[in-house]
């Protein structure tokens, strides 16, 4: 019997094959918001996200109650980069602390706009069979 072992065909262990990637000093992703303002690039990407949420309505700022809990908020921040590696864009998200809430008490629905594959295909199935003209 040939085997690769007598042929000398040797596989190569690629669990030994460890690679790192140095970044540079001014492309780090802060993790607080004291770290972030004191870049341009950081704070442009905070305005942008600001401007969005109050563009789109995302929450309406209202008096504190003393009846309900307030929910914080926190900066998250990630470098999006190309597929060769060089910086496309600087993103900042403002993210609310949600593990704060309790249900029942701090709000009552949760809303998901996503549909799974799962529902689009039985939707789909039961409109061929029942003969549904789809739109």
């Amino acid at each position: 019997m040939t085997t690769r072992a007598k042929n000398n065909i040797r596989k190569p262990i690629t669990k030994l094959n460890l690679h790192t990637q140095l970044t540079k000093s001014d492309d780090h992703e802060p993790t607080t918001l004291t770290q972030a303002l004191k870049y341009h690039k950081w704070r442009r990407a905070m305005s942008k996200e600001y401007d969005a949420l109050v563009k789109n309505g995302t929450w309406a700022l209202v008096p504190p109650d003393n009846s309900q809990y307030l929910v914080g908020c926190k900066w998250i921040f990630r470098t999006k980069r190309k597929s060769d590696g060089s910086v496309e864009r600087f993103k900042a998200r403002l993210v609310a602390k949600g593990f704060h809430q309790h249900p029942g008490i701090d709000y009552h629905d949760t809303f998901s706009p996503i549909v799974k594959p799962t529902t689009v295909r039985i939707i789909l199935s039961i409109a061929v069979n029942r003969g549904w003209s789809l739109r």
